[in-house]
C-alpha cells in the first residue's frame, strides 16, 4: 500500500473515531442515525473521494500530511484539525511532535541538558537557535551557558538553517551521555565549546516557594503536572505548615493542565469532605471529586492572586477556595475555561484531546467563557475584552454572591497600570529586535563588555545611559526625557535580565516578586481572608448546614 494510501485510511479511521467518540481508550458509546442525521459511512465516502480527486490532480504533487494535519504543528487548517474547530476552541488533534511535547509537559520530565531554545533570523537571513533559558540547576545551567547564546553546533554538526525542534532533539538524549556543544557569544571573539552531560530534566509546576515575610509563605504554582501535588507536598513540609501565619498562592499566568493534580491541590486547604469540582457531559455521567485528606486544620489565611491568563485546573483550585470562603480572590477575571479533555491516543505516535464534559465549581458555577461566533484569535488573544456576564449567580458557603459563565470574578479586582508609549516600544519586538525584546538585547551587549556583576547589582544612572545610546544605534529612538520619565521601569527590568543571565531565572522571579505591586495588595490582604473564614464558619453553622 502507497504511503499516501496508508496516511489517507489512517485519517478516515480518526474520522470514524471522532464520530463514534470512544472505543478502546474512552468510555463506549453506541452511535445512532436517525432519517434527519447525515449517515457516518456518507461523510467518509466523500472525505475519500475529495481526498482522491486532489491527489490525482492538484496542479504540484501533493504532501498528505499538509493536508490532512496542517502546514505547521497544531496549525488549524488541516482537515482533521479543521474539523475539531467546528466543535470548540480547546478540541485539538495533537500530530506525533505535538503529541510527544504534550506527554512531557504532562510527566514534567525529559532527558537532555536543560534549557528553552527559540529560532529567529540570523544576521544574513538564515535561521539561527538561540538560548533563551537554561532551567535553573540544569546541566546547561552549570556548565554557564547563557541567554543569548547562538546555538552554532552539536555535536560538532552544524545548526544554521535548522528549525529549533530539530535542534532540540540533537541536544535531547539518554541520561548520561555526553553533548558538545558550541555556542558564540556577544563579546566573545571564538566560538565557545560547552561538553554538557545529559541528565533527567524536571519541569518544576511549583516554580517559586519561599517565606516573602516571616511566617508568611509566597507558593507560584506554574502548571499542573503529574509532579505538582508531590512539588506542593514537599514545599509544604519544608515551609512548616503548621506554623504558617499566612499564604499567598499565586496562579497568575497558570493555564491549567491535569484535572486529577488541580484536586489534590485543592485538598491541601480545604476540610476534609468539602467539594472541589464536578462535571459531566453528553456521555460522561456526573463524577464529583472531594476532599479525601483535608487541611488537618491548618486554616490559616489566604489570598489567590490571578489574572486573564489563569485557566482550566487553575481556575477549579480558584473556584473551590473561593466558593468554600476559604481564601480571598484577587487580581483580573480569569481566562474562562470549563472545558474537560480526554485524550485518546491514536496510532501513528499521534492523538485526540475530545471536549468530553463540562466542570463546575462546588457552588454549581459553569466558568466556561462564550466561544460560539466568536474567532478563535479573539477568544485565545482578546478574552479581557469579553465581558464578564453577572446572570449566572451562586453563594459561597459564607452567603456572598459569585458569578458564573466568564471565568473566576475576583473578590477584590486588581489590574496593572497600563503601559505608557515608552514602556510599551520597551519591551516590544520589533525589525532591531524580532524576538526577545531590547531588554534581553542589550542584557547579552552589556555582558558582552562588562563579562559580569555582582549578585547585588542594581544599575545606576550610567547604566540608563549606555542603554539610551544602545537604542539609538539599534534605530529604537527614546529621548533624554523618555528615559528619565521611565527610569524606574528601565531599571528594573534592566536588573531582572541582567540578573537572570548570570544568576539564573529562580534568582530573578524573586526579585520580581518582591517588587510584585499585586503581591504586596495580597500580604495587606491577609487579614480580610482571615475574617472571610471565620465569617463562614459563622454562617455555615447559622444554617446547620455541613459541606458534602
Amino acid at each position: 500500500m502507497k504511503p499516501t494510501r496508508r496516511l489517507l485510511w489512517f485519517v478516515l479511521s480518526t474520522v470514524v473515531l471522532c464520530a463514534l467518540l470512544g472505543g478502546v481508550y474512552g468510555r463506549r458509546v453506541e452511535a445512532t442515525t436517525d432519517g434527519d442525521e447525515p449517515d457516518v459511512h456518507t461523510s467518509y465516502d466523500a472525505f475519500s473521494k475529495v481526498f482522491d480527486v486532489v491527489e490525482k490532480n492538484y496542479a504540484d504533487p501533493l504532501d498528505p500530511d499538509k493536508a490532512l494535519f496542517g502546514p505547521l504543528p497544531n496549525s488549524p487548517v488541516g482537515a482533521i484539525p479543521g474539523m475539531l474547530r467546528t466543535l470548540d476552541p480547546h478540541s485539538s488533534f495533537f500530530d506525533p511532535h505535538a503529541f510527544t511535547a504534550l506527554r512531557e509537559d504532562q510527566e514534567g520530565k525529559y532527558y537532555g541538558v536543560g534549557m528553552t531554545i527559540q529560532q529567529r533570523p540570523g544576521k544574513m537571513g538564515k535561521l539561527e537557535t538561540i538560548v533563551l533559558l537554561p532551567i535553573p540547576g540544569s546541566p546547561a545551567f552549570h556548565a554557564g551557558l547563557r541567554p543569548g547564546d547562538i546555538i552554532l553546533k552539536v555535536d560538532a554538526k552544524p545548526t544554521e538553517g535548522l528549525a529549533s525542534d530539530r535542534v532540540a532533539e540533537m541536544l535531547k538524549g539518554p541520561k548520561g551521555t555526553v553533548v558538545r556543544v558550541t555556542v558564540g557569544r556577544e563579546g566573545s571573539d571564538e566560538p565557545l565549546d560547552f561538553t554538557i552531560t545529559r541528565d533527567e530534566i524536571s519541569r518544576r509546576s511549583l516554580d517559586d516557594v519561599f517565606m516573602i515575610r516571616p511566617g508568611i509563605a509566597y507558593l507560584h504554582i506554574d502548571k499542573f503536572n503529574e509532579t505538582t501535588n508531590d512539588e506542593l507536598t514537599d514545599a509544604l513540609k519544608t515551609l512548616n505548615d503548621k506554623s504558617l501565619k499566612g499564604m499567598v498562592l499565586d496562579l497568575r499566568d497558570n493555564r491549567g493542565g491535569l484535572l486529577q493534580e488541580a484536586v489534590d491541590v485543592s485538598d491541601h486547604f480545604l476540610e476534609k469532605h468539602q467539594l472541589i469540582v464536578y462535571h459531566y457531559g453528553r456521555h460522561s455521567t456526573e463524577k464529583k471529586y472531594y476532599a479525601s485528606k483535608g487541611d488537618g486544620g491548618n486554616q490559616y489565611p489566604m489570598v489567590v492572586l490571578i489574572n486573564h491568563e489563569t485557566a482550566s485546573a487553575a481556575e477549579i483550585v480558584t473556584g473551590a477556595l473561593q466558593d468554600h470562603d476559604r481564601a480571598l480572590v484577587m487580581g483580573d477575571t480569569s481566562f474562562g475555561k470549563g472545558l474537560v479533555q480526554t485524550v485518546y491516543p491514536l496510532s501513528e505516535r499521534t492523538g485526540l484531546a475530545l471536549t468530553t464534559a463540562h466542570y463546575y465549581t462546588p457552588s454549581g458555577r459553569l466558568i466556561q467563557r462564550q466561544y460560539e461566533n466568536v474567532s478563535l484569535y479573539d477568544y485565545y488573544y482578546r478574552s479581557n475584552n469579553a465581558p464578564t456576564p453577572h446572570d449566572e449567580v451562586r453563594l459561597t458557603d459564607g452567603g456572598r454572591e459569585v458569578y458564573g459563565g466568564g471565568g473566576i470574578t475576583p473578590d477584590v479586582k486588581f489590574t496593572e497600570p497600563p503601559l505608557t508609549p515608552t514602556q510599551e516600544k520597551l519591551i516590544a519586538c520589533g525589525p532591531s529586535f524580532p524576538q526577545c525584546g531590547p531588554f534581553f538585547e542589550f542584557a547579552k551587549y552589556y555582558l558582552g563588555v562588562h563579562k559580569t556583576i555582582p549578585r547585588e547589582f542594581n544599575p545606576g544612572d550610567d547604566v540608563v545611559q549606555e542603554f539610551g545610546q544602545y537604542l539609538e544605534k539599534q534605530n529604537v529612538h527614546a529621548s533624554e526625557q523618555d528615559l528619565k520619565d521611565n527610569q524606574d521601569f528601565i531599571k528594573r527590568n534592566l536588573r531582572l535580565e541582567l540578573i537572570a543571565m548570570i544568576f539564573g531565572d529562580d534568582e530573578a522571579k524573586r526579585i520580581k516578586v518582591e517588587d510584585d505591586p499585586l503581591v504586596e495588595k495580597g500580604l495587606g490582604s491577609l487579614p480580610q481572608a482571615q475574617d472571610l473564614v471565620a465569617r463562614a464558619k459563622k454562617y455555615v453553622a447559622s444554617k446547620g448546614h455541613v459541606s458534602q
